[in-house]
């Protein structure tokens, strides 16, 4: 793989000491994921985040967004687990999970409104890999951004480049409506700005490689089996679910004492008169 970019800004974004540990966590699992030297590293930074109770930061699971009209996310805003993708289009293992790994989680798990998938633009492999972001942040504008992405990550796909042509084509692939509005939106500040908010998170959590992953705060980091996934999504459901009955139970005790007060005063009064 190619060496990433360094990041653009010096000041990466800090959301406390928690985050601060995960960052270190998430970055030592992207090197042991992507490493050259050994694929098998892979399987190292699975056997790392395999134990979905281990490794779970809440200010991590506050990077969610959950917004309505966030045109790079599927699946339900108050689904209770949300898995959010740092990813490049020029990076092969993030085409191995698009093209394997994803549509599996989104059968099992999105359709039925367990899982919201938002994607954030991590660009790390030079101009291209920029190019290709802000497209794929202009087919979203358009409604567009999974087919997309779909066409982005199709295999052969990255070999043939992302020079401006390619990335029109892509987008009548992708049933894109208004290819110039298209154009101007890709070459436009917002467009830019929205990559480069996607990326500063990134190199702000840590994450060090493509593609790294937050699972209601639970940090995976590169293209891993299914079951990793699905070990992390489950436990992250079962958490949700559990502080959810934590909080109907609390709200139960509270509005039984509430009645038990109201018909004691009710006596009293009764007494009383």
């Amino acid at each position: 793989m190619p060496t990433p970019q360094a990041p653009k800004s010096k000041k990466p974004l800090l959301y406390g000491t928690a985050v601060v540990l995960a960052a270190v966590l998430l970055g030592f699992l992207s090197y042991r994921a992507t490493a050259p030297a050994e694929h098998s590293g892979a399987s190292s930074a699975a056997d790392a985040t395999a134990d979905p109770d281990a490794g779970v930061y809440p200010e991590l699971a506050k990077l969610a967004r959950r917004d309505p009209g966030d045109a790079l996310a599927r699946g339900r805003v108050d689904a209770p687990v949300v898995l959010i993708e740092y990813a490049d289009f020029k990076c092969g293992y993030c085409g191995t999970y698009a093209r394997d790994t994803e549509p599996a989680l989104v059968k099992k798990y999105v359709d039925n409104g367990t899982l919201r998938i938002e994607w954030r633009n991590f660009p790390i492999f030079g101009t291209e890999s920029e190019a290709v972001a802000r497209a794929a942040w202009a087919a979203g504008q358009q409604r567009r951004f999974w087919q997309f992405h779909a066409a982005a990550y199709a295999p052969g796909a990255k070999e043939k480049g992302f020079g401006k042509a390619r990335l029109k084509a892509l987008a009548q692939q992708a049933g894109v409506p208004d290819l110039g509005r298209f154009a101007r939106d890709a070459d436009g500040a917002a467009a830019a700005g929205a990559v480069s908010k996607d990326q500063q998170e990134a190199y702000g959590i840590g994450a060090s490689s493509t593609p790294s992953f937050l699972v209601n705060g639970h940090p995976i980091a590169g293209s891993q089996p299914v079951a990793v996934f699905e070990s992390a999504i489950d436990a992250a459901a079962d958490r949700a679910a559990g502080t959810k009955d934590a909080k109907d139970a609390d709200g139960t005790r509270a509005s039984g004492a509430g009645r038990e007060s109201g018909d004691t005063g009710r006596v009293t009064a009764g007494a009383g008169a």
